[in-house]
């Protein structure tokens, strides 16, 4: 009897992901400084305010999960973006991160917000933070996953690693994503298949541009400088923010996670086990519990 329900409970929750609807939805785009600018939303109108989520480094609109969008937009409308340069947006890929976020805030002022919430992963959360040293008033509350502060531990080693695993990834001719986001063990190879299997049900008539090499580039450049930068004791930041990641993420070290969480007053934090880089989709029903919980607390 157990197994029988076992394995419709698995049933129903493989025709779920098969039916994802980010799975299916079209860029749109939108023009910003002499722009075009994709992007996608899910549930508009569904929440007081959008959730913002920028992306890590060298992704598109494609390197969402979609299990873990859908499951936010069951609550909230949630925006992501290809910033300029990135995708299918045109123009270029800004030099620095604090040019990033000040490319962020023209699209979300080119959109009508005046107020948001701002979920960063990665270079994403780098960029958030910046977002709120250059216009604070913009968010409301702030989610920060496998990212770090400015000058933080080995943050400006993150180019070296990139293509460390990307020549690891490429002997074995696979996606890079398995060692830059999941453990190098037995059961992280379990968890990016299932994350990455998610990513690649998306068909051609959905999908974005491929990432751009040169962009690529820059924005490897970019973290680097803003890793070589001086610390910072973000007490900029007094929104209610919460902190994510996996205990073992390789790319940006989860103590960066606990040293913003003890920087950041009103701030909480929240470490996946037997976790990496890509803690937020491995645990993406857990994750997305507790994002809706903290925007509606």
């Amino acid at each position: 009897m157990v197994a029988h329900v076992e394995k419709q409970s698995s049933a129903l929750r493989n025709k779920k992901e098969n039916t994802m609807s980010y799975l299916t939805t079209k860029n749109q785009y939108i023009t910003v400084d002499g722009n075009k600018i994709a992007y996608r939303e899910l549930s508009k109108g569904k929440s007081k305010l959008p959730l913002l989520m920028l992306v890590h480094l060298a992704a598109t609109l494609d390197n969402w999960d979609p299990k873990l969008l859908d499951l936010i937009a069951e609550k909230h409308h949630v925006i992501v973006v290809d910033l300029p340069g990135v995708g299918a947006s045109q123009g270029k890929v800004a030099p620095t991160i604090p040019g990033m976020a000040e490319q962020t805030i023209d699209f979300v002022k080119a959109l009508g917000y005046d107020k948001i919430n701002l979920l960063g992963l990665s270079m994403g959360g780098m960029i958030a933070q910046e977002i709120i040293r250059i216009k604070p008033t913009l968010v409301n509350r702030l989610i920060l996953a496998g990212t770090g502060p400015r000058g933080g531990k080995e943050v400006d080693k993150v180019t070296g690693k990139t293509f460390s695993y990307m020549f690891k990834a490429g002997l074995e001719r696979i996606d890079p994503k398995r060692y830059i986001f999941y453990n190098h063990d037995d059961q992280g190879k379990i968890e990016s298949l299932k994350v990455l299997g998610r990513m690649g049900m998306r068909t051609k008539e959905f999908a974005d541009k491929d990432m751009n090499l040169s962009g690529f580039l820059t924005q490897l450049k970019a973290i680097k400088r803003w890793g070589k930068d001086s610390q910072d004791d973000l007490k900029f930041i007094i929104q209610p923010t919460l902190i994510v990641n996996g205990d073992k993420d390789m790319q940006v070290p989860t103590e960066n996670s606990y040293d913003m969480h003890a920087k950041i007053e009103n701030s909480k934090l929240i470490i996946y086990p037997n976790a990496g880089h890509g803690s937020i989709f491995q645990y993406a029903e857990e994750f997305s519990k507790k994002v809706i919980a903290f925007l509606e607390d």
